[in-house]
């Protein structure tokens, strides 16, 4: 078997890694793994079950309960399956965005995933980006980013996507919520965020999303024999 090609994208809430590396993913042609999803997914199924991410017997009791698949459309995009039933809409909230947070910090969780996250980096070239990707779960991946903003920029992005969408959006909530998780992703126990020694810092601040994956993609040819 041809040895595959994995990218690892790390970085905080808001840095533009899921808009990124999806991109990357079709100019490359490879598969996009979405590992926040993953965890959204976990955050979504307590949720639905009333199990407080803060509750570790409860999560611990229950995890066992959980399934989670991806599948990808022909559009390339990827959809996660919880449980058999498409839940790829109902995560992307601010609230199941903070219990995912929580919820990750948890070895009993993060076991379950990693499995699946790895097997998937075994058999396709793949970009994968999280907050513990190059550091935890592809350790040895091909190439390694750590994509990051400044908590003002990323909450600026963050309220116009909402107000794009026609959702009701506060700056300074929005802010704070960051700020929250970037000291939660940080501050965890088990896998928290933090640049890898081998990672290539890119500050995506006063870059467009063009700017990025142009700089990216820079990285990339130099790592990747074409």
């Amino acid at each position: 078997m041809a040895k595959t090609i994995s990218i690892a994208i790390d970085g905080p809430a808001g840095a533009g890694k899921s808009t990124i590396a999806r991109r990357l993913a079709k100019d490359l042609g490879y598969y996009y793994v979405d590992t926040g999803a993953i965890y959204r997914t976990v955050a979504y199924f307590f949720d639905l079950w009333g199990v407080s991410p803060k509750d570790a017997d409860a999560v611990r009791r229950y995890i066992d309960e959980l399934t989670v698949g991806i599948e990808y459309d022909e559009e390339g995009v990827q959809h996660m399956i919880m449980n058999g039933m498409d839940v790829t809409g109902d995560i992307r909230t601010q609230d199941i965005a903070q219990k995912a947070s929580l919820v990750s910090a948890y070895p009993e969780v993060r076991e379950v995933l990693l499995d699946m996250q790895r097997n998937i980096a075994r058999k396709h070239n793949v970009i994968m980006d999280g907050r513990d990707i190059g550091t935890v779960v592809l350790p040895k991946a091909t190439v390694k980013i750590f994509l990051t903003a400044s908590p003002e920029v990323r909450a600026q992005r963050r309220t116009k996507e909402l107000q794009a969408k026609g959702q009701k959006a506060n700056y300074d909530q929005i802010l704070k919520e960051i700020q929250q998780r970037d000291y939660q992703d940080t501050h965890r126990d088990i896998a928290p965020l933090k640049m890898a020694r081998d990672s290539v810092k890119v500050d995506t601040s006063e870059l467009d999303i063009d700017g990025v994956v142009a700089a990216i993609r820079e990285i990339v040819n130099q790592k990747v024999a074409p």
